[in-house]
């Protein structure tokens, strides 16, 4: 399948109708099972139209994440100068029945490989919801790297997280940054994608299909 890239306006009444005609970043752990937001059957239920999206919009946590956005993508840019970083909100980009809006792009100086930058922001109110960001990033937010290089076909991918540890006594900010090459995870990739096939299948032929529980994080 080849890329298209499209040009729609973000949160546009356009861009709403067009994210139900196929899969984005933020359905895809859902599809795999490892959202806690989420269940696999909740998302094909706003495909196929029985339910609206859930407007979580007005949300501080997403207010503050969308303000912060392009400030650490800034930070990013200064911090990491062996990159070409660069962002176009317009942009969303279709491989078949996925497409992908992506927080930033960019170039390795060095080697001239195209990757993929997404930011973070989260809220941690218990240690063992840090601990799932221990050189690693937790499942939902990995699904959506590689559900992004799926579909932009880039060789790799940087996260950036900005963690706010808000069981301290004072506040605590921890930034990290994980980097993902494409050629590390061609397994992963591929079983997202036939997780995602799968499911479009049966939105297409209007099937439930077989419910996946959210992940809880345990105690």
């Amino acid at each position: 399948m080849s890329l298209e890239i499209l040009r729609l306006e973000h949160n546009s009444p356009e861009w709403y109708a067009f994210r139900r005609t196929g899969i984005g970043a933020s359905d895809a752990a859902a599809i795999c099972g490892f959202s806690h937001f989420k269940s696999n059957m909740d998302v094909w239920e706003e495909k196929v139209g029985i339910t609206p999206p859930v407007d979580i919009s007005d949300k501080p946590q997403v207010q503050y994440g969308k303000e912060a956005e392009d400030l650490l993508l800034q930070m990013f840019a200064l911090d990491y100068p062996k990159y070409e970083v660069s962002s176009n909100k317009g942009i969303v980009y279709r491989r078949g029945f996925m497409f992908a809006s992506l927080d930033g792009e960019l170039k390795d100086k060095e080697t001239g490989q195209i990757g993929v930058y997404e930011g973070k922001t989260a809220e941690i109110h218990r240690k063992i919801e840090l601990d799932a960001w221990n050189k690693r990033v937790p499942d939902y937010y990995f699904i959506q790297v590689l559900h992004q290089l799926i579909v932009t076909g880039r060789e790799f991918a940087v996260l950036k997280a900005q963690l706010k540890l808000l069981y301290k006594e004072e506040l605590e900010i921890i930034t990290r940054h994980y980097r993902f090459d494409r050629k590390d995870w061609l397994d992963d990739l591929a079983y997202v994608y036939r997780k995602e096939a799968r499911f479009m299948e049966n939105v297409r032929n209007n099937i439930r299909p077989a419910l996946i529980l959210p992940r809880l994080i345990k105690n």
